[in-house]
């Protein structure tokens, strides 16, 4: 899903592109993308784009009139610049909106349809879309810090949930506490205030690290190819590599569609983090430090 630094950047492409444009029309070729009645989408048509606004992990278009087309690319969907009314072809293909200069289109790939398109009226409806998480860049540490003890969570589901911390997922909370040298598993409400220190200043340098990144190639290119598995990411999708900072191997814990990557060397004391399937399978043989894994390997 793309994470706060990937809807970052597509706004940052998207302002040169569309900005002070009125927008054409919008074409669906999936009537399921949309998601509300009124106001009516077709109120938005003609209307010049004068606001470009990150909610969460939604993109926020805003249109003269107060009036916002609300995009949540969910985990397979992904945007696209065109030529003006290029066709859309294919079952990835599901919206269009046009401008004079080229046609921002949506994909999502995949058989399910998550990503949605929501009209709001006025910043009501705006903030209506908003899961009411802290923005992390400009919290200081005991906004930071409240935030994350309101309820005694796991450090990985804590960051994860938009109504704790706006704008991270799956991807940059693996970085953040790899940089943190903290594990996915450590409870908020353990947490010592040395750590607190290095949690959050580990989000706050990962999240301007991969802004300043992606923003920068923005600037050059459309972001075609959003992506959750990045060249020079520490751990994130890189199970089985070595770990950048000591040299062991990327551990991971697979739940759902996720997964969590981690080095235990760095983050956990050398513990093995149990992975819910395979730890059930194989009981009281499952590994609990890196020793122990090696030597299951090598069986």
């Amino acid at each position: 899903m793309p994470e706060l630094p990937d809807i970052e950047s597509y706004i940052a492409a998207l302002g040169p592109r569309v900005l002070g444009l009125p927008l054409e029309g919008v074409r669906l070729a999936s009537p399921f993308l949309l998601r509300t009645t009124a106001p009516a989408l077709a109120e938005a048509e003609g209307r010049i784009v004068r606001e470009l606004r990150r909610v969460g992990k939604r993109i926020a278009i805003g249109l003269e009139g107060d009036l916002w087309l609300v995009l949540h690319l969910m985990i397979a969907g992904r945007l696209h610049w065109k030529p003006a009314h290029a066709a859309l072809k294919g079952r990835q293909n599901l919206a269009a909106f046009d401008f004079s200069a080229g046609a921002l289109t949506l994909t999502e790939a995949g058989a399910r349809r998550r990503a949605s398109l929501h009209v709001a009226a006025g910043e009501a409806g705006l903030r209506a879309m908003d899961p009411g998480g802290i923005e992390i860049l400009p919290a200081g540490l005991e906004c930071f810090r409240a935030a994350l003890t309101r309820e005694n969570r796991t450090l990985k589901r804590a960051l994860t949930d938009p109504r704790i911390v706006s704008g991270v997922g799956n991807t940059y909370s693996d970085e953040i506490l790899h940089a943190a040298r903290l594990s996915p598993l450590a409870l908020t409400h353990k947490l010592a205030p040395d750590e607190w220190e290095r949690l959050f200043a580990a989000a706050r340098g990962t999240l301007e690290l991969w802004l300043g990144r992606l923003r920068a190639e923005a600037r050059e290119r459309f972001p075609e190819k959003v992506t959750a598995f990045r060249e020079g990411m520490a751990v994130h999708g890189r199970y089985g590599e070595p770990c950048p900072r000591c040299g062991a191997k990327i551990l991971r814990i697979r739940y759902a569609d996720n997964e969590t990557n981690y080095c235990a060397n760095c983050q956990t004391g050398d513990r093995v983090l149990a992975d819910r399937g395979l730890s059930r399978l194989l009981g009281a043989d499952w590994p609990r430090t890196l020793e122990e894994l090696e030597d299951l390997r090598r069986r």
